[in-house]
C-alpha cells in the first residue's frame, strides 16, 4: 500500500514541512473546503446572473452546470502534467481562478450592458462570454483536486482510498457552505458583483497562504517571489473592482437604460429600474432588464387588461402580479368596486409604487385608495391557500409566459385554482405574452385556460415602436364571455369604439392550433 501510495506522489514525499504532518494535511483539508465553498459560489453567481440579464434560470443554469462539470474532466486530465511541480501549480491556478471567478459576473454584466445590443453576429454575444467563463473556471477548478491530492499524500503517505474520501468530504462541505453562503449571505448583503469578487479575494488568500506557507520550501526563490507578486496584483486588481462597483453598476445601468435613469435596485425578486417620469419625460419601467411600462403606451395594454372583464358584476376585484398599479388604477375607475385585493411577490415594487412621485403620478396614487388590501406573495401559492372570494373579476397582471420561472403562473394548475375563487358568473383577464411575436406561447395559454375549464376569448393590442399585448378574457360559464363597452362604466382614454372587435379579430389571425395544455408537470413555454 505504501508503494502505492508513494508512486501517486511522485518526487515529492520528500518535501520539507514547516509543521508537523498531521497539522499540515489539517490545513490542506482546509484549504480543499475554502476551494470548494468559493468553486461552488463561482457557479451559482454565473447562474443567478445570467438568469438576471437574459431570462430562463433553468437554461441558463443548465449551460452554466453542463459546461463546468465539462470542462472540469478537461481540467483533471490536465493535471497529470502538472503534478511534477504540484506546489507551484496549485498556487498558479487559484490565483487565475480568483481571476477569472471574482471577475466572472462583472464581464458577463459588462458585455451585456455594452454590446447586448449590437445583434449580428454578437447577438448571442453574453451567451458566448457565459459558456467561455463557464469553461475558464470549471478548467482550473478540474485541475484543483488532483493537485490537492498530490499535496495530501507528499505530506503523508496514506492509502489512496482514503485520501480520496478525506479530500472529498472536505470538498463536499465546502460545497455546502458556498452554496448556503451566496443566496443568504453574499446576495443580500453584498450583492452579485462585490460578492464575487470578495469570493475571489477570499479564494486568492487560501491558495497563497497554503502553497507558500506550507510548501514554499519546495518552491525555488524565483516561484515563489513570482507567485507572491501574481496573487498581490490579483488582490489588488480585485479590490480596486470592489471599489469601483457601484460606479460600474451605475455606468452599465446608463448604458442599459440610457443617461434618464432615475432609480436602480434589486429588490429580492427582481431588479427595477425607474427611468424619466418628469415633465416631457415618459416613464419608463424595467424589471430584470425589461422594459415592462412605456409611459407613452402603458394606458393602452392596462386599459384593453381590464375594462372588458368589468363589464358585469365587480364589487369584488383580484389583481394578481400588477405590483406597479397601473392595472389597479383602471380597476379603481369603477365607483362600485367595493374592494381590490391585489397579490405581488415584490414588495418593494409595490412600495416604490406608492412613493416614488413618477410611478405614483402614473398609477394615479393607487394604493392611497381605502379600497385597496394589498398582500406580498406568490400567486400561484397565495391561492392555494386563499380563503377571500369570491371575486368577480380576476386581472392576472404577470410576466410574460416565457421562461420556466413564470410557467407556472400559466399552468392549468394556477387557473384552476383562479377559478375555484372566481364568482361563478366572473371573469378573468389575462396577460399571455405577444400574441404576433410569441404565437404558441400566446395560444399554449388559450390551450391551458379550455383545460381548466374555462372559455376564452382572445384578443390582441399594440402600442408604440412594435410592441404588442396578447390577452384573454375568460369565464366559467357556458359560452366565452364578450368584448364589449362597459353600460355606464368610465370612458378609457385608449379603447374606442369598435376597437375590441378589432382586436379579437387581430389575434384570430395569429391562431396556432392543436398546442396541449401547460402543466407544473410539464411546462410548454
Amino acid at each position: 500500500m505504501d508503494r502505492a501510495a508513494g508512486t501517486g506522489a511522485g518526487q515529492g514525499c520528500a518535501v520539507r514541512l514547516p509543521l508537523r504532518p498531521g497539522t499540515a494535511r489539517f490545513l490542506v483539508l482546509a484549504g480543499v473546503f475554502v476551494c470548494a465553498a468559493c468553486g461552488l459560489v463561482y457557479e451559482l453567481e454565473l447562474v443567478a446572473m445570467a438568469s438576471y440579464l437574459m431570462g430562463d434560470s433553468v437554461t441558463q443554469a443548465s449551460v452554466v452546470l453542463s459546461v463546468m462539470v465539462f470542462a472540469m474532466g478537461l481540467g483533471s486530465l490536465a493535471a497529470k502534467r502538472l503534478r511534477r511541480r504540484a506546489a507551484a501549480a496549485f498556487g498558479a491556478v487559484e490565483a487565475a481562478l480568483a481571476l477569472v471567478g471574482g471577475c466572472s459576473a462583472m464581464a458577463l454584466y459588462a458585455v451585456f450592458a455594452w454590446t447586448g445590443a449590437w445583434g449580428g453576429l454578437w447577438r448571442d454575444g453574453p451567451s458566448v462570454v457565459l459558456v467561455a467563463v463557464s469553461l475558464a473556471i470549471g478548467l482550473l477548478i478540474g485541475v484543483e483536486v488532483p493537485l490537492l491530492m498530490e499535496l495530501i499524500q507528499r505530506i503523508r503517505r496514506q492509502d489512496p482510498g482514503g485520501a480520496v474520501a478525506d479530500l472529498f468530504a472536505a470538498d463536499y462541505v465546502g460545497a455546502l457552505v458556498g452554496g448556503l453562503a451566496f443566496p443568504f449571505l453574499l446576495l443580500p448583503k453584498f450583492g452579485q458583483l462585490t460578492g464575487a469578487l470578495l469570493t475571489g479575494g477570499v479564494n486568492a488568500v487560501v491558495g497563497a497562504a497554503l502553497v507558500l506557507g506550507l510548501f514554499g520550501r519546495d518552491l525555488g526563490r524565483r516561484a515563489r517571489r513570482v507567485l507572491l507578486v501574481a496573487n498581490v496584483l490579483v488582490l489588488a486588481l480585485l479590490g480596486t473592482a470592489a471599489v469601483l462597483a457601484d460606479d460600474f453598476e451605475r455606468a452599465a445601468g446608463r448604458a442599459l437604460y440610457g443617461d434618464d435613469l432615475r432609480v436602480s435596485l434589486r429588490t429580492g425578486a427582481q431588479e427595477v429600474a425607474l427611468t424619466g417620469g418628469g415633465p416631457g419625460r415618459p416613464l419608463g419601467l424595467y424589471l430584470d432588464g425589461t422594459l415592462r411600462v412605456d409611459g407613452r403606451d402603458e394606458r393602452r395594454y392596462h386599459e384593453a387588461l381590464v375594462h372588458p372583464a368589468m363589464n358585469g358584476a365587480r364589487a369584488r376585484v383580484l389583481v394578481l402580479g400588477g405590483g406597479d398599479g397601473l392595472a389597479l388604477r383602471e380597476v379603481l375607475r369603477y365607483r362600485d368596486v367595493r374592494e381590490v385585493q391585489v397579490v405581488d411577490a415584490d414588495p418593494r415594487l409595490v412600495r416604490l409604487a406608492r412613493t416614488d412621485p413618477g410611478l405614483a403620478a402614473l398609477n394615479e396614487h393607487a394604493y392611497d385608495d381605502p379600497r385597496v388590501r394589498v398582500t406580498a406573495a406568490d400567486a400561484f401559492q397565495w391561492l392555494r391557500v386563499a380563503r377571500g372570494g369570491p371575486y368577480d373579476v380576476v386581472i392576472a397582471d404577470l410576466p410574460d409566459p416565457a421562461n420556466t420561472a413564470s410557467a407556472k403562473l400559466y399552468s392549468r394548475e394556477f387557473y384552476g385554482l383562479a377559478r375555484r375563487v372566481t364568482a361563478p358568473d366572473g371573469r378573468l383577464a389575462v396577460h399571455a405574452g405577444s400574441a404576433a411575436g410569441s404565437p404558441r406561447a400566446y395560444w399554449t395559454v388559450g390551450a391551458t385556460l379550455r383545460a381548466a375549464g374555462l372559455r376564452a376569448t382572445a384578443y390582441r393590442v399594440t402600442g408604440v415602436a412594435g410592441r404588442e399585448w396578447g390577452l384573454f378574457l375568460a369565464s366559467g360559464g357556458p359560452a366565452a364571455p364578450r368584448l364589449a363597452p362597459v353600460p355606464g362604466g368610465p370612458r378609457p382614454h385608449t379603447l374606442k369604439e369598435g376597437s375590441l372587435t378589432a382586436a379579437e379579430r387581430a389575434a384570430r389571425r395569429t391562431r396556432v392550433t392543436g398546442l396541449p395544455a401547460s402543466t407544473l408537470a410539464h411546462p410548454r413555454y
